[in-house]
């Protein structure tokens, strides 16, 4: 009864006139008088941001903020694989040879949250890490690994929320939700994929880099609504760095791991 209750809750609080409304607002210049008190409930560090609070002229602009340049170092170690977002690292784990992972009582299938078998069989045994996005966080998403993007592609029109309670009660939002995933071969030939998945509505992911070769650390995206980020790695790809625990904070440019 409570599963019920909540996806239909979600159901209303997701569709389009819904995300349409809340969307308007944010973007309105009447959002900005709630933005002093937004940084105080979220405990958002104004000392980061690339302008003084007051030069936002509405909440997504806050929202969706850049910050100053020297605001984030980016690990340069030459294997080093960093965090792409500011966020928790929710959880990391071994793909299985049926190429599927278990979060929050839920079964994922990497052939419905990729769209495709043979890309879904590439990950087979490999790993998988979920870094989801609070308001409070910088929104802005960046490169983990240096490499060639060799595929993008959009999925889903669904809108659930990717909180804790989404995990637990939505209906597979991360392979449900809108997606863009961007594929990306590392200079050892090996690939990753990078899942954005959009929280509120179709709109809510902004891809921003256009180019082939992507650079460790650069933008390629935002979000505009709080969500969450998929990293899916090749078996035998990657090693995760032995300090890691889950859940833990992670800003972008912390080195997370190293590529083999």
């Amino acid at each position: 009864m409570k599963k019920a209750i909540y996806q239909s809750f979600v159901e209303l609080s997701g569709n389009r006139l819904n995300s349409y409304l809340l969307k308007s607002f944010t973007k309105s210049k009447a959002s900005k008088f709630i933005n002093k008190s937004f940084v105080k409930v979220y405990n958002i560090n104004e000392a980061e941001m690339e302008k003084p609070l007051h030069q936002y002229g509405s909440l997504q602009e806050l929202f969706v903020r850049n910050l100053k340049e020297d605001a984030r170092i980016i690990n340069k170690e030459p294997k080093s694989i960093v965090s792409p977002v500011d966020g928790i690292m929710a959880n990391v784990g071994q793909i299985t040879e049926n190429c599927s992972f278990h979060v929050k009582n839920q079964d994922y299938s990497l052939v419905e949250m990729l769209g495709n078998k043979n890309r879904a069989e590439k990950y087979k045994e490999g790993t998988y890490i979920i870094l989801y996005l609070s308001p409070s966080h910088y929104h802005r998403i960046h490169t983990p690994v240096s490499g060639t993007v060799v595929g993008k592609w959009a999925l889903g029109n669904k809108s659930y929320p990717v909180n804790e309670l989404g995990l637990q009660l939505g209906k597979r939002p991360l392979s449900k939700n809108y997606r863009i995933i961007t594929e990306i071969r590392m200079e050892n030939g090996k690939h990753y994929s990078l899942v954005k998945v959009g929280a509120m509505n179709v709109n809510s992911i902004h891809p921003t880099f256009k180019g082939d070769n992507v650079r460790k650390g650069e933008e390629i995206g935002y979000f505009s609504f709080g969500s969450t980020v998929v990293l899916l790695f090749e078996k035998g790809t990657i090693h995760l760095d032995d300090s890691l625990t889950v859940p833990m904070d992670v800003q972008v440019g912390l080195k997370i791991g190293t590529f083999n």
